[in-house]
């Protein structure tokens, strides 16, 4: 081998170590640098708590008595005495109809009845005279019959003239509209001049809310959820008029006249409702949670853990003889995830009750502080932590 030769072997051999070392200089690097099997996964700690599961619908507030206040009686309102939101007394007059038509009418049954008076007065005589003169033998017995029956006519006569004297002053009363119960006029349908006319159904005039302290909830709620809820529960709700307010109230009745729309079945869930300071205000849309069941001092999970599956599971039917499945019913088992040895583990438990965001659970493996996998964070394209220790909790 020629000096030349030898050079450039040494040359090349040179730059084949540098290369091998820059290449486990390389890797050396990347394997520090190279974050914890840990981070590519977001964690949830187990803790103890309580869990309140409802379900929910929308509904309308109105007044627990509402009464509409009408008239039997046709006339043009010529005064008015109330207007929305007055308070008003049980037997406070409200408006007042013209009473001439029906004055006429009283008078002309009140002068029907002295007519018919004046013509019982006769029959009497008649009959009285009669009697005498069949004592007498100067009339024939059918003839006193007949005075007889005209004095029944007349008696019959002027109890009818009564009769219809009372309706007509009856009606009189009638143009004088007055309250039937205390409370609230939340709707007035009339005006001064404007003529009403009471046929086959008497015209709404007010609606009055007996007391706007005492209200309730009209609200529908689907038929797959009317089973689980019973008289008595416990309801909150919220409405958009006091967004930062949470209410309460009670199931007072579930009706059972079921109404279709579209091939929708739902049912009417009345709620009784405190308003003591009358902030509520019929007609409001309430946001209504029926509360079905309650858990206190319970190991709980997020949803999102109970659905969570390992990426390198996908598309897998088990894991560890156990089906795994994306949804976790109540009362049913299913299947959370502990990191051993850097890989997931499936842990199998009872799903108890859940609110929508978590969920009770029975374990003989977990307890409380127990770390669980809620999430992979790989899967989303997001960088792990360089710390070698999970987060205690990421939420």
């Amino acid at each position: 081998m020629t000096f030349l030769q030898k050079i450039l072997f040494n040359k090349i051999t040179l730059v084949i170590v540098l290369i091998g070392l820059g290449i486990g200089g390389y890797k050396a690097w990347k394997a520090y640098t190279k974050p914890p099997l840990e981070a590519n996964y977001k964690f949830y700690t187990l803790e103890k708590g309580d869990v309140t599961q409802s379900v929910s619908a929308n509904g309308t507030l109105n007044p627990l008595v509402l009464v509409t206040v009408g008239t039997q009686v046709s006339g043009k309102v010529i005064k008015l005495y109330v207007d929305f939101n007055d308070r008003v007394e049980k037997g406070q007059i409200l408006a007042e109809l013209d009473p001439a038509l029906l004055d006429a009418q009283a008078a002309q049954s009140a002068a029907n009845v002295k007519s018919a008076e004046a013509s019982l007065e006769l029959a009497i005589a008649n009959e009285k005279r009669s009697r005498e003169l069949l004592a007498k033998e100067y009339i024939s017995k059918q003839e006193f019959d007949t005075t007889v029956q005209a004095l029944k006519a007349a008696r019959a006569a002027l109890d009818l003239a009564r009769a219809q004297a009372q309706k007509d002053k009856t009606n009189q009363g009638y143009t004088i509209i007055r309250s039937p119960v205390s409370g609230v006029v939340v709707d007035r349908q009339i005006d001064v001049g404007q003529t009403v006319a009471a046929s086959l159904q008497a015209p709404v005039l007010f609606k009055i809310a007996q007391d706007l302290r005492q209200m309730q909830i009209d609200s529908n709620f689907a038929e797959a959820d009317i089973g689980r809820i019973k008289v008595g529960q416990a309801v909150t709700f919220a409405v958009d008029a006091f967004p930062n307010l949470s209410f309460s109230g009670v199931v007072r009745q579930v009706r059972l006249n079921a109404t279709t729309v579209s091939n929708v079945v739902t049912y009417d869930v009345v709620v009784k409702v405190e308003n003591p300071d009358e902030i509520l205000i019929p007609g409001m849309t309430a946001y209504v949670n029926v509360i079905i069941a309650e858990k206190k001092n319970v190991l709980m999970v997020p949803n999102a853990a109970l659905r969570y599956r390992p990426t390198s599971l996908q598309g897998n039917a088990t894991s560890m003889g156990m089906k795994v499945k994306n949804e976790k019913k109540e009362g049913g088992f299913g299947i959370v995830y502990v990191l051993e040895n850097g890989v997931p583990k499936p842990v199998k438990v009872r799903v108890g009750i859940t609110d929508n965001r978590m969920s009770e659970i029975e374990s003989d493996t977990l307890k409380e502080g127990d770390m669980i996998i809620s999430e992979e964070l790989k899967a989303n394209g997001a960088q792990g932590s360089k710390s070698s220790h999970p987060p205690m909790r990421p939420f």
